[in-house]
């Protein structure tokens, strides 16, 4: 299997998985609560203690996150002032980010450890990549194959560490959204707690295709670096 199927096979995957998520979304959207996102997230912050983050507002669609640099909850439009499950569903969850960083969660912690790495090896990477082919033509034997697989296989090693640690933070903060949400009252049993575990469910899917491609890339690349051996 080459390198180009992998990336299609994943990038397909990929977007499968984003309108599913974003039907999903559209479809939770429809059943009414008697709380906004917003409202959502300050009662979890409160009932579990905590005073020192801030909700606020961006836009876009489906662009919530955490900040743990600033300690802010970023809730989108349709999240922060909207009365649904979908909306609880995913205010919840960002919130449960905010209770991992709170309560020094060891994944999200070694999540933010691996942020700079992550960054310098996507800078390595790029320039390896650029490089390589830039200078094929004049420069052929500037770096050993071998030498630039390597450096490869340790880049997406760190991509790979990153993605995997990331899908776990991220059905870890999911599953404090629902057991808070359930034991709040906020969802009952039955349409809206179903509604919310679905919605998050595709969530989490896309972290696990992200996951799973620089797993296979990875793999793909350590099997070139065995054959280059042969």
């Amino acid at each position: 299997m080459t390198l180009w199927i992998i990336f299609g096979a994943f990038a397909l995957l990929s977007w499968i998985v984003s309108s599913r998520l974003k039907s999903k979304f559209e479809k939770y959207s429809n059943i009414s609560i008697p709380y906004t996102g917003a409202q959502v997230a300050e009662m979890m912050l409160r009932q579990n203690g905590i005073n020192n983050v801030r909700i606020q507002p961006v836009d876009g669609t489906l662009t919530d996150f955490y900040n743990p640099s600033d300690r802010t909850v970023n809730l989108s439009t349709k999240v922060y002032d909207a009365r649904t499950v979908a909306a609880a569903a995913v205010a919840a969850h960002e919130t449960g980010h905010a209770l991992q960083h709170a309560q020094d969660y060891k994944a999200m912690a070694l999540r933010t450890a691996l942020v700079p790495l992550q960054n310098i090896s996507s800078t390595i990477l790029n320039v390896i990549f650029i490089g390589m082919f830039a200078l094929s033509f004049i420069m052929p034997n500037l770096m050993p194959y071998t030498l630039a697989l390597k450096i490869i296989i340790a880049c997406y090693a760190v991509f790979t560490l990153f993605a995997f640690v990331t899908l776990g933070v991220e059905i870890d903060a999911s599953r404090r959204a629902i057991n808070w949400l359930t034991a709040s009252g906020v969802i009952v049993a039955g349409e809206t707690r179903d509604g919310a575990v679905d919605a998050l469910k595709w969530a989490a899917y896309t972290y696990l295709v992200a996951a799973l491609s620089s797993l296979a890339t990875l793999l793909y690349y350590i099997l070139q670096l065995s054959r280059s051996r042969d």
